[in-house]
Protein backbone atom coordinates (compact mmCIF):
# COMPACT_ATOMS: atom_id res chain seq x y z
CA UNK A 1 0.00 0.00 0.00
CA UNK A 2 1.27 3.45 -0.72
CA UNK A 3 -0.21 6.37 1.14
CA UNK A 4 0.41 10.16 0.04
CA UNK A 5 -1.06 13.12 1.18
CA UNK A 6 -1.71 15.93 -1.29
CA UNK A 7 -2.29 19.55 -0.43
CA UNK A 8 -5.13 21.69 -1.90
CA UNK A 9 -6.11 25.26 -0.32
CA UNK A 10 -9.86 25.62 -0.04
CA UNK A 11 -11.86 28.54 -0.87
CA UNK A 12 -14.54 28.35 1.67
CA UNK A 13 -17.65 30.62 2.14
CA UNK A 14 -18.30 33.15 4.77
CA UNK A 15 -20.67 30.82 6.43
CA UNK A 16 -18.32 27.58 5.96
CA UNK A 17 -15.53 29.79 7.75
CA UNK A 18 -17.49 30.13 10.65
CA UNK A 19 -18.58 26.89 10.88
CA UNK A 20 -14.72 25.65 10.69
CA UNK A 21 -13.89 28.13 13.41
CA UNK A 22 -16.38 27.37 15.41
CA UNK A 23 -15.46 23.18 15.24
CA UNK A 24 -11.92 24.33 16.37
CA UNK A 25 -13.14 25.71 19.28
CA UNK A 26 -15.17 23.13 20.56
CA UNK A 27 -12.44 20.46 19.53
CA UNK A 28 -10.27 22.37 21.81
CA UNK A 29 -12.57 22.35 24.67
CA UNK A 30 -13.51 18.93 24.54
CA UNK A 31 -9.32 18.04 24.58
CA UNK A 32 -8.90 20.28 27.34
CA UNK A 33 -12.07 18.64 29.05
CA UNK A 34 -9.97 15.29 28.67
CA UNK A 35 -6.75 16.21 29.75
CA UNK A 36 -8.25 17.58 33.08
CA UNK A 37 -10.07 14.65 33.60
CA UNK A 38 -6.71 12.74 33.34
CA UNK A 39 -4.35 15.30 34.67
CA UNK A 40 -6.87 15.35 38.18
CA UNK A 41 -6.57 11.46 37.96
CA UNK A 42 -2.87 11.89 37.89
CA UNK A 43 -2.76 13.91 40.71
CA UNK A 44 -5.09 12.52 43.16
CA UNK A 45 -2.79 9.27 42.74
CA UNK A 46 0.53 11.63 43.59
CA UNK A 47 -0.63 12.22 46.87
CA UNK A 48 1.06 10.90 49.85
CA UNK A 49 -1.03 8.42 52.11
CA UNK A 50 0.74 10.44 55.11
CA UNK A 51 0.08 13.97 54.08
CA UNK A 52 -1.63 15.89 52.49
CA UNK A 53 -0.86 18.83 50.33
CA UNK A 54 -1.55 22.21 51.39
CA UNK A 55 -2.49 23.83 47.94
CA UNK A 56 -5.44 21.72 46.84
CA UNK A 57 -6.84 17.73 47.25
CA UNK A 58 -8.02 15.47 44.97
CA UNK A 59 -11.09 13.96 46.37
CA UNK A 60 -11.47 10.92 43.32
CA UNK A 61 -12.83 7.89 44.60
CA UNK A 62 -10.00 4.36 44.43
CA UNK A 63 -12.32 2.40 42.58
CA UNK A 64 -12.10 5.09 39.46
CA UNK A 65 -10.50 3.46 36.36
CA UNK A 66 -7.91 5.55 34.90
CA UNK A 67 -9.16 8.03 32.09
CA UNK A 68 -8.55 6.20 28.56
CA UNK A 69 -9.11 6.83 24.75
CA UNK A 70 -12.56 4.66 25.10
CA UNK A 71 -13.95 5.53 28.30
CA UNK A 72 -13.23 9.18 27.18
CA UNK A 73 -15.10 8.60 23.57
CA UNK A 74 -18.40 7.11 25.49
CA UNK A 75 -18.62 10.00 27.70
CA UNK A 76 -18.38 12.06 24.78
CA UNK A 77 -21.44 10.00 23.23
CA UNK A 78 -23.35 10.67 26.00
CA UNK A 79 -22.38 14.45 26.86
CA UNK A 80 -22.90 14.91 23.01
CA UNK A 81 -26.84 13.98 23.68
CA UNK A 82 -27.49 17.52 25.49
CA UNK A 83 -24.88 19.90 24.38
CA UNK A 84 -26.08 21.93 21.86
CA UNK A 85 -22.50 22.92 20.61
CA UNK A 86 -21.04 19.49 20.50
CA UNK A 87 -23.98 18.53 18.25
CA UNK A 88 -22.98 20.95 15.69
CA UNK A 89 -19.69 19.46 14.95
CA UNK A 90 -19.58 15.51 13.66
CA UNK A 91 -18.73 12.89 15.85
CA UNK A 92 -16.06 11.41 14.58
CA UNK A 93 -13.83 14.81 14.29
CA UNK A 94 -14.99 15.59 18.40
CA UNK A 95 -13.23 11.52 18.63
CA UNK A 96 -10.13 12.57 16.66
CA UNK A 97 -9.73 15.16 19.02
CA UNK A 98 -9.57 12.36 21.52
CA UNK A 99 -7.42 10.37 19.84
CA UNK A 100 -4.67 13.33 19.67
CA UNK A 101 -4.66 13.63 23.17
CA UNK A 102 -4.25 9.66 23.43
CA UNK A 103 -0.78 10.19 20.95
CA UNK A 104 0.09 13.04 23.25
CA UNK A 105 0.45 10.55 26.43
CA UNK A 106 1.83 8.00 24.18
CA UNK A 107 4.30 9.79 23.13
CA UNK A 108 5.23 11.00 26.73
CA UNK A 109 5.34 7.25 28.20
CA UNK A 110 7.21 5.78 25.51
CA UNK A 111 9.54 9.09 23.59
CA UNK A 112 10.05 10.44 26.94
CA UNK A 113 7.91 14.05 25.60
CA UNK A 114 6.74 16.36 28.04
CA UNK A 115 3.05 16.35 29.81
CA UNK A 116 0.44 17.41 27.10
CA UNK A 117 -0.73 21.00 27.74
CA UNK A 118 -3.87 23.13 27.44
CA UNK A 119 -4.65 24.75 23.95
CA UNK A 120 -5.22 28.00 24.63
CA UNK A 121 -7.66 30.00 22.21
CA UNK A 122 -6.44 29.75 18.79
CA UNK A 123 -4.11 27.57 18.80
CA UNK A 124 -6.11 24.52 17.72
CA UNK A 125 -5.55 24.36 14.10
CA UNK A 126 -6.23 21.54 12.43
CA UNK A 127 -9.54 18.84 12.53
CA UNK A 128 -9.75 15.34 10.99
CA UNK A 129 -12.71 13.48 8.70
CA UNK A 130 -11.10 10.16 9.35
CA UNK A 131 -13.95 8.36 6.74
CA UNK A 132 -15.68 9.84 3.71
CA UNK A 133 -17.80 8.58 1.33
CA UNK A 134 -16.94 7.47 -2.06
CA UNK A 135 -16.92 10.29 -4.86
CA UNK A 136 -16.79 12.33 -2.41
CA UNK A 137 -14.35 15.09 -4.96
CA UNK A 138 -15.80 16.25 -7.94
CA UNK A 139 -13.44 18.52 -10.14
CA UNK A 140 -12.19 21.35 -8.02
CA UNK A 141 -14.45 20.78 -5.24
CA UNK A 142 -15.02 18.15 -1.76
CA UNK A 143 -17.81 17.30 0.07
CA UNK A 144 -17.44 17.50 3.80
CA UNK A 145 -20.03 15.89 6.16
CA UNK A 146 -22.11 18.51 8.10
CA UNK A 147 -20.24 21.69 5.85
CA UNK A 148 -21.18 20.24 2.47
CA UNK A 149 -19.57 21.11 -0.92
CA UNK A 150 -16.69 22.98 -0.34
CA UNK A 151 -14.56 24.44 -3.40
CA UNK A 152 -10.66 24.08 -3.41
CA UNK A 153 -7.47 25.45 -5.91
CA UNK A 154 -6.78 22.29 -7.79
CA UNK A 155 -2.85 22.90 -8.03
CA UNK A 156 -2.39 19.66 -9.67
CA UNK A 157 -4.74 16.25 -10.55
CA UNK A 158 -5.92 13.66 -8.38
CA UNK A 159 -4.88 10.48 -10.21
CA UNK A 160 -7.40 8.00 -10.83
CA UNK A 161 -7.35 4.79 -8.93
CA UNK A 162 -6.71 6.45 -5.59
CA UNK A 163 -8.85 5.75 -2.46
CA UNK A 164 -9.18 9.04 -0.23
CA UNK A 165 -8.92 7.59 2.91
CA UNK A 166 -9.31 11.06 5.06
CA UNK A 167 -9.05 14.81 5.40
CA UNK A 168 -7.52 17.13 7.69
CA UNK A 169 -8.37 20.83 7.50
CA UNK A 170 -6.14 23.15 8.53
CA UNK A 171 -5.73 26.95 9.43
CA UNK A 172 -2.95 28.72 8.87
CA UNK A 173 -1.75 32.61 8.03
CA UNK A 174 -2.75 32.36 4.64
CA UNK A 175 -6.24 30.89 4.76
CA UNK A 176 -7.74 27.43 4.92
CA UNK A 177 -5.85 23.93 3.14
CA UNK A 178 -7.60 20.59 3.26
CA UNK A 179 -4.91 17.94 3.23
CA UNK A 180 -6.01 14.28 1.53
CA UNK A 181 -4.52 11.50 2.08
CA UNK A 182 -4.77 8.91 -0.84
CA UNK A 183 -3.82 5.00 -0.73
CA UNK A 184 -2.97 3.48 -3.74
CA UNK A 185 -3.14 -0.35 -4.24
CA UNK A 186 1.03 -0.72 -5.54
CA UNK A 187 4.14 -1.92 -4.25
CA UNK A 188 6.93 0.10 -5.36
CA UNK A 189 10.29 -1.70 -5.68
CA UNK A 190 13.07 -0.43 -3.48
CA UNK A 191 15.81 1.68 -6.04
CA UNK A 192 18.72 -0.44 -5.95
CA UNK A 193 22.68 0.57 -6.11
CA UNK A 194 23.54 1.56 -9.31
CA UNK A 195 25.55 4.64 -11.09
CA UNK A 196 27.73 7.47 -9.97
CA UNK A 197 27.45 8.38 -6.49
CA UNK A 198 28.35 11.40 -4.56
CA UNK A 199 28.62 12.13 -0.48
CA UNK A 200 26.94 14.95 0.94
CA UNK A 201 27.76 16.80 4.23
CA UNK A 202 25.75 19.53 5.11
CA UNK A 203 26.99 22.91 7.81
CA UNK A 204 26.70 26.06 8.42
CA UNK A 205 28.54 27.90 6.36
CA UNK A 206 27.38 25.79 3.32
CA UNK A 207 23.84 24.42 3.50
CA UNK A 208 25.03 21.33 1.63
CA UNK A 209 28.63 20.30 -0.35
CA UNK A 210 28.70 17.95 -2.16
CA UNK A 211 32.19 15.08 -3.00
CA UNK A 212 32.36 15.92 -6.06
CA UNK A 213 32.82 20.01 -5.37
CA UNK A 214 29.44 21.62 -5.78
CA UNK A 215 28.65 23.89 -2.81
CA UNK A 216 25.00 25.12 -1.87
CA UNK A 217 24.95 28.30 -0.20
CA UNK A 218 23.16 28.76 3.00
CA UNK A 219 19.92 30.87 2.43
CA UNK A 220 19.51 31.59 6.34
CA UNK A 221 16.11 32.43 6.21
CA UNK A 222 15.32 32.71 10.13
CA UNK A 223 18.56 35.21 10.25
CA UNK A 224 17.62 37.31 7.20
CA UNK A 225 14.03 38.39 9.19
CA UNK A 226 15.06 38.33 12.23
CA UNK A 227 14.73 42.15 12.84
CA UNK A 228 11.95 42.32 11.59
CA UNK A 229 10.25 39.06 13.58
CA UNK A 230 11.74 40.94 16.61
CA UNK A 231 9.93 44.31 15.84
CA UNK A 232 6.72 42.70 14.97
CA UNK A 233 6.79 40.49 18.23
CA UNK A 234 7.66 43.73 20.33
CA UNK A 235 4.24 45.38 18.67
CA UNK A 236 2.59 42.62 20.10
CA UNK A 237 3.50 42.80 23.41
CA UNK A 238 2.80 46.33 23.35
CA UNK A 239 -1.01 45.79 22.28
CA UNK A 240 -3.83 45.67 24.61
CA UNK A 241 -4.59 41.87 25.12
CA UNK A 242 -7.73 40.93 23.13
CA UNK A 243 -7.65 44.10 21.37
CA UNK A 244 -8.37 44.07 17.37
CA UNK A 245 -4.81 45.70 16.71
CA UNK A 246 -3.35 43.37 18.78
CA UNK A 247 -5.30 40.56 16.19
CA UNK A 248 -4.11 41.67 13.52
CA UNK A 249 -0.66 42.45 14.68
CA UNK A 250 -0.46 38.48 15.78
CA UNK A 251 -1.66 37.79 12.21
CA UNK A 252 1.82 39.60 10.40
CA UNK A 253 3.93 37.62 12.93
CA UNK A 254 2.02 34.96 11.76
CA UNK A 255 2.87 35.12 7.77
CA UNK A 256 6.07 36.07 8.59
CA UNK A 257 6.36 32.63 10.40
CA UNK A 258 4.83 30.75 7.38
CA UNK A 259 7.36 33.04 4.92
CA UNK A 260 10.36 31.70 6.53
CA UNK A 261 9.41 28.04 6.26
CA UNK A 262 7.80 28.10 2.64
CA UNK A 263 11.39 29.70 1.61
CA UNK A 264 13.17 26.89 3.60
CA UNK A 265 11.00 24.41 2.30
CA UNK A 266 11.71 25.64 -1.21
CA UNK A 267 15.00 25.83 -1.01
CA UNK A 268 15.64 22.31 0.47
CA UNK A 269 13.68 20.95 -2.72
CA UNK A 270 16.22 22.88 -5.03
CA UNK A 271 18.92 21.55 -3.35
CA UNK A 272 17.35 17.69 -3.62
CA UNK A 273 16.30 17.95 -7.17
CA UNK A 274 19.86 19.43 -7.56
CA UNK A 275 21.67 16.60 -5.68
CA UNK A 276 19.56 13.82 -8.01
CA UNK A 277 20.83 15.54 -10.98
CA UNK A 278 24.49 14.52 -9.97
CA UNK A 279 24.25 11.01 -9.43
CA UNK A 280 22.08 8.13 -9.07
CA UNK A 281 23.40 7.25 -5.31
CA UNK A 282 23.33 9.64 -2.58
CA UNK A 283 25.13 9.03 0.53
CA UNK A 284 24.52 11.11 3.67
CA UNK A 285 25.71 11.64 7.04
CA UNK A 286 23.66 10.48 10.02
CA UNK A 287 23.46 13.18 12.37
CA UNK A 288 22.41 13.36 15.64
CA UNK A 289 20.23 16.56 14.83
CA UNK A 290 18.73 16.81 18.71
CA UNK A 291 21.98 16.88 20.05
CA UNK A 292 22.91 19.89 17.76
CA UNK A 293 20.19 21.71 18.28
CA UNK A 294 21.19 21.56 21.40
CA UNK A 295 24.93 23.11 21.40
CA UNK A 296 25.85 26.60 21.07
CA UNK A 297 25.35 26.72 17.21
CA UNK A 298 21.79 25.75 17.58
CA UNK A 299 20.36 28.73 16.78
CA UNK A 300 21.62 28.40 13.60
CA UNK A 301 21.71 24.34 13.15
CA UNK A 302 17.45 25.10 13.44
CA UNK A 303 17.69 28.11 11.02
CA UNK A 304 19.42 25.46 8.87
CA UNK A 305 16.41 22.94 9.23
CA UNK A 306 18.77 19.97 8.17
CA UNK A 307 15.81 17.47 9.62
CA UNK A 308 13.12 18.14 7.10
CA UNK A 309 15.89 18.25 4.43
CA UNK A 310 17.05 15.02 5.10
CA UNK A 311 13.17 13.58 4.83
CA UNK A 312 12.65 15.84 1.95
CA UNK A 313 16.19 14.82 -0.40
CA UNK A 314 15.16 10.95 0.91
CA UNK A 315 11.38 11.61 -0.57
CA UNK A 316 12.78 13.04 -4.01
CA UNK A 317 15.82 10.35 -4.90
CA UNK A 318 12.54 7.45 -3.74
CA UNK A 319 10.72 9.77 -6.22
CA UNK A 320 13.19 9.69 -9.17
CA UNK A 321 14.78 6.78 -8.53
CA UNK A 322 18.22 7.64 -7.14
CA UNK A 323 19.77 5.13 -4.33
CA UNK A 324 19.68 6.63 -0.86
CA UNK A 325 21.92 5.71 2.27
CA UNK A 326 22.78 7.12 5.43
CA UNK A 327 26.45 6.74 6.70
CA UNK A 328 28.07 6.59 9.98
CA UNK A 329 28.71 10.47 10.82
CA UNK A 330 32.02 10.01 12.97
CA UNK A 331 35.18 11.77 12.64
CA UNK A 332 34.03 12.58 8.90
CA UNK A 333 36.55 15.68 9.24
CA UNK A 334 39.10 14.24 10.90
CA UNK A 335 40.18 11.58 7.99
CA UNK A 336 42.01 12.29 5.18
CA UNK A 337 39.80 10.64 2.01
CA UNK A 338 43.24 9.95 -0.17
CA UNK A 339 45.27 8.11 2.06
CA UNK A 340 42.30 7.14 4.84
CA UNK A 341 44.56 8.06 7.64
CA UNK A 342 42.95 10.12 10.85
CA UNK A 343 44.80 13.58 10.80
CA UNK A 344 42.55 14.96 14.35
CA UNK A 345 40.21 17.50 15.31
CA UNK A 346 40.18 20.59 13.78
CA UNK A 347 38.91 23.43 15.10
CA UNK A 348 35.43 25.88 13.24
CA UNK A 349 38.01 28.05 11.89
CA UNK A 350 40.21 25.71 9.81
CA UNK A 351 38.30 25.56 6.29
CA UNK A 352 41.26 23.55 4.73
CA UNK A 353 41.80 20.01 4.60
CA UNK A 354 45.60 19.35 4.69
CA UNK A 355 46.94 15.97 5.35
CA UNK A 356 50.17 15.57 6.54
CA UNK A 357 50.83 12.18 5.75
CA UNK A 358 49.81 12.17 2.46
CA UNK A 359 50.17 15.83 1.42
CA UNK A 360 46.31 15.65 0.14
CA UNK A 361 44.37 19.61 0.15
CA UNK A 362 41.34 20.58 -0.48
CA UNK A 363 38.76 22.52 1.77
CA UNK A 364 37.13 21.01 4.64
CA UNK A 365 33.74 20.54 3.93
CA UNK A 366 34.77 18.77 0.64
CA UNK A 367 37.34 16.48 2.37
CA UNK A 368 33.91 15.59 4.60
CA UNK A 369 31.72 14.62 2.05
CA UNK A 370 34.39 12.07 0.21
CA UNK A 371 34.77 10.85 3.47
CA UNK A 372 30.66 10.06 3.35
CA UNK A 373 31.25 9.07 -0.08
CA UNK A 374 33.78 5.82 0.69
CA UNK A 375 31.52 5.01 3.83
CA UNK A 376 28.38 5.24 1.49
CA UNK A 377 30.28 3.11 -1.49
CA UNK A 378 31.91 0.75 1.28
CA UNK A 379 28.15 -0.05 2.55
CA UNK A 380 26.67 -1.26 -0.46
CA UNK A 381 29.92 -3.57 -1.84
CA UNK A 382 32.44 -1.08 -3.28
CA UNK A 383 35.04 0.43 -2.50
CA UNK A 384 37.03 4.03 -3.95
CA UNK A 385 40.24 5.25 -4.39
CA UNK A 386 40.70 9.29 -4.37
CA UNK A 387 42.80 10.65 -6.95
CA UNK A 388 44.46 13.72 -6.29
CA UNK A 389 42.54 15.97 -8.19
CA UNK A 390 39.67 15.46 -6.05
CA UNK A 391 37.59 12.38 -8.08
CA UNK A 392 36.02 9.60 -6.85
CA UNK A 393 36.74 6.18 -8.98
CA UNK A 394 34.50 3.08 -7.60
CA UNK A 395 35.92 0.03 -7.70
CA UNK A 396 34.74 -3.75 -6.56
CA UNK A 397 34.99 -4.49 -3.26
CA UNK A 398 37.80 -7.35 -2.65
CA UNK A 399 39.62 -8.67 0.60
CA UNK A 400 42.52 -6.72 -0.99
CA UNK A 401 40.28 -3.28 -0.09
CA UNK A 402 41.62 -1.28 2.09
CA UNK A 403 38.92 -0.12 4.70
CA UNK A 404 38.58 1.78 8.13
Amino acid sequence: MLNLTYEFKLKPTSEQVFIFTDWLEQCRRVYNHALTERKDWFKSRSCQINACSLRSEYTIPAETKRPTYASQCKSLTANRKTNSNLQRVQSQVLQQTLLRLEKAFVSMWEQKHGFPRFKKPGTMRSFVFPQLRKNVVQGSTIKLPMVGWVKFRQSREIPDGATLRQVRIVRRARGWFAMLTLQWDVIIPDVMPHGEGIGVDVGISHFAVASNGRFFPNPQPFKKLERKLKLLQRSVSRKVKGSSNRKKTQVKVSKLHERIANVRKNYHWLVAHNLCDLARMIFLEDLNLKRLARGFLGKHCLDAGWGQFFQILEQCCRKRGVFFLYVDSKKTSQICPNCLTETGKKELSERVHSCQYCGYTTDRDVAAAQVVLIRGLAAVGHTVKMLSEGKAVALPLTKESPGF
